[in-house]
Order: structure tokens, then C-alpha cells, then sequence
């Protein structure tokens, strides 16, 4: 059984990752920005577009680098991703139902929102309302860095808030991938990638199965469901919820935490700054202003700074005020505000979607969706870092008790 020593020191360890990676994807995004509009843009350009052909066996595929990063090593991402849901709903935050109204309803608003003020810029003729998922998603590592930042004596309710209210983001991120980008599957490929997950099933059974069994399951379910057509990320979460939860020995953290804080590290330092190297960069030459100001852009970039902090700031005042939940203990409404605005900040998951929402022969619709997300995001960290800072000042003033 695991104990509440060591799910606060699980959660812990989690958010530290996450603040530190968020400030590498930053770097990453930067470089990628910076080489994208100097006179190395060929070589850049050259190497996200470079084919690989990786053949195995009978497994043989062959993708532009970029493609390899979003549909293989993103898939583990996406694992790790489907591990903090699992860890969460069966021992964590979405395990309580008191505490799981507030940041359900305050994710869905904040899906909603961005959803709706996308469309309103492409509706009409000249619109791409294709892309109303880009700006739906929170980036949990930038958020939770943001707010280590600009608030790091705030409530911690406050950050295992904003780290429930990301997971469930992306839950729902997950979703709209499987329904709304899969096309002409095969459904034999579909067959084997079951056959991998049920075999990944009966592993769970065996309390002392290697790890390297684990990691063996997932790769047969990646390469079926790379070839069945399905997004590799419904490959990460399905098979992350083959992973046991259950301790080798009591007292011990289960199989899941143990794959958890073994793989995260590799995620947040390394997958994610390669994606968002590989995904951030873009060249305003030969772009005019109705292409850095199209409908994509403006409506991914309202999305995230203006959608986010109406959907979910409003699904939770409506909430609290309904009296179905109340406020995160000693959290204040400017920082729930706060929160609200640090929602805004999309980059990887936006990023990605943005990717599959929009294909590479369109690459200025591409432009748009990375400017559109670098702007939206940037907006909304300084806008969520200023209102957290300032309500982290005010406490400091105020008399201690």
C-alpha cells in the first residue's frame, strides 16, 4: 500500500522536474526561433525534414526527423502522460471525488473557451476552423516552472491544483486526437496493437516481471499502432494503463511509480526540448502581415490568452459560487486568476496538435499555428507571472499570524 509519505514525495519530485524542464523547453524554442530566422535557416529547415528509415525485422518506416520525434519518442511522452492520469485517479488528487469537481469542470472550461474563441477568427470564409483543438491543451511543464517562479511561497494547494487541473487538460487533449485525427485505419495493425496490450495485461500479473518486458509490450504496440493509421499518443496513454500499481515488495513504491520517476527525467529533459526544437522554429521571410496575422494565428493566439483564462476562471467561479467545491485551502481569487492565465500556456501539446491538425504541404498555415502559439503562451506566462508575483508580494507584507 502505498503511503502519503511517499505520494507527497511522488507529487514532490514530479513538480521540481517539471519547473526545471520548463525552462530548457524555453531555451529550445528560443534556439529553434533564433536558427529558423538566421543565415543557418537551410540547415535547420534541412534537418527536421531529413528522411530516417528505421528497419527492424519486418518493421520498416521511413519518416522525416520530425515525424520520428512526434510519433516515436513523443509516444513515450505520451506513456508518461497516461502514468500520471493512471497515478492520479486511482491514488491521487482524482481519486477524491470532493476535490475532483473543481478542476474537472475548471479543464473543461478551459477546453471549451479557447475552442470557441478560435472559431470566432475562422468561422467565415478564409478560416481554418480545423485547428479549433490547437488551442485547447496546457503545457504542464511551462505552467508548473511559471509558477515556481513567480509564486514559490504560494499555497502548494495552488500547484497540486494547477498540476490536477494540466492532467485532466491533457486527458482531454488525448481524446481529441484519437476522434479527430485518425483516418483510414487498418485494422489489422489495430489487432496486433491490442494483442500488445493484452499481453502488456498478463504481464501485471507477474509481480516480479522485468521492466524490460514492460518496455518490450510498449514497443509492439507502438510500431501496430504506427501502422494502424491511430496516433501514437492513443499508443502511450492505452498502454500506460497496462502498468501495475501494485509494489514488488510492501512498503515500496508499485511497478507504475517506479517507471514513472525512472522515465520522467528522459521526457523533460530531453524529449520535450528535442520536440520543441524540432516543432517551435519558423521564418517570418517571405511572410507578409496577412500571414503573421491570419485568422490561425490570431485565433490560436486569442485561444490560449483569452479563451483559457475565461474558460477555466469562469468554470471554477461558477463552481464555488454553486457551492459544488470550494477554493484549493488558503488560495485567494487573484490567484486562482493567476492560475487561469498560466493555463494559457499551450506550447508542446498546442504545438503537437497544431502538427496534425494542419499538414506540412501547408507551410504557411504551419507559420501561423507556431506563432499563434508562441505568442499566446508567452502572453499568458507574463500576464499569470505578474498577477501571481503581485499576490505573492501582498502576502509577504501582510502581518503573519
Amino acid at each position: 500500500m502505498l503511503t502519503e509519505a511517499m505520494a507527497k514525495r511522488i507529487t514532490l519530485d514530479f513538480l521540481k522536474t517539471e519547473s526545471a524542464s520548463g525552462l530548457i523547453l524555453a531555451v529550445a524554442a528560443l534556439a529553434a526561433i533564433g536558427l529558423a530566422n538566421s543565415p543557418w535557416a537551410h540547415a535547420y529547415f534541412g534537418f527536421i525534414a531529413a528522411p530516417v528509415t528505421i528497419q527492424i525485422g519486418g518493421f520498416r518506416e521511413t519518416l522525416a526527423v520530425l515525424d520520428w520525434i512526434k510519433e516515436g519518442l513523443m509516444a513515450i511522452f505520451f506513456f508518461v502522460v497516461g502514468l500520471e492520469i493512471k497515478y492520479e485517479i486511482v491514488r491521487g488528487e482524482l481519486a477524491n471525488p470532493r476535490r475532483l469537481a473543481l478542476p474537472v469542470l475548471a479543464a473543461l472550461g478551459g477546453m471549451v473557451g479557447p475552442a470557441l474563441v478560435y472559431l470566432a477568427f475562422n468561422a467565415g470564409a478564409g478560416g481554418a476552423p480545423q485547428g479549433w483543438p490547437v488551442p485547447v491543451a496546457t503545457d504542464i511543464a511551462f505552467a508548473i516552472a511559471a509558477l515556481a517562479v513567480a509564486g514559490p511561497k504560494l499555497p502548494a494547494n495552488l500547484r497540486v491544483f494547477l498540476l490536477t487541473l494540466a492532467i485532466v487538460d491533457d486527458l482531454g487533449a488525448v481524446g481529441l486526437i484519437g476522434l479527430l485525427f485518425t483516418s483510414h485505419v487498418r485494422l489489422a495493425a489495430v489487432g496486433g496493437a491490442i494483442a500488445g496490450l493484452a499481453l502488456m495485461g498478463l504481464l501485471g500479473r507477474w509481480r516480479k516481471a522485468p521492466y524490460l518486458f514492460y518496455g518490450i509490450g510498449f514497443l509492439i504496440v507502438w510500431a501496430f499502432t504506427l501502422k494502424s493509421g491511430i496516433s501514437t499518443s492513443i499508443a502511450g496513454v492505452a498502454a500506460a494503463a497496462m502498468i501495475p500499481l501494485e509494489p514488488r515488495k510492501p512498503g515500496r513504491p508499485g511497478v507504475l511509480e517506479d517507471v514513472m520517476e525512472g522515465l520522467h527525467p528522459y521526457v523533460a529533459f530531453f524529449i520535450l526540448p528535442l520536440f520543441a526544437f524540432a516543432a517551435a522554429g519558423f521564418s517570418i521571410r517571405g511572410l507578409g502581415l496577412p500571414d503573421l496575422f491570419g485568422p490561425i494565428a490570431l485565433g490560436v493566439a486569442a485561444g490560449l490568452f483569452l479563451g483559457k483564462q475565461i474558460g477555466v476562471f469562469g468554470a471554477t467561479a461558477l463552481v464555488i459560487g454553486l457551492k459544488l467545491a470550494r477554493r484549493p485551502t488558503g488560495a485567494r481569487w487573484a490567484e486562482l486568476y493567476g492560475l487561469s492565465l498560466l493555463c494559457g500556456i499551450g506550447f508542446t501539446m498546442s504545438l503537437f496538435i497544431g502538427q496534425l491538425a494542419f499538414p506540412l504541404s501547408d507551410p504557411a498555415a504551419e507559420a501561423q499555428v507556431r506563432i499563434g502559439v508562441v505568442v499566446g503562451s508567452l502572453l499568458s506566462t507574463l500576464a499569470g507571472m505578474t498577477v501571481l508575483a503581485f499576490s505573492a508580494a501582498r502576502r509577504a507584507r501582510e502581518p503573519q499570524d
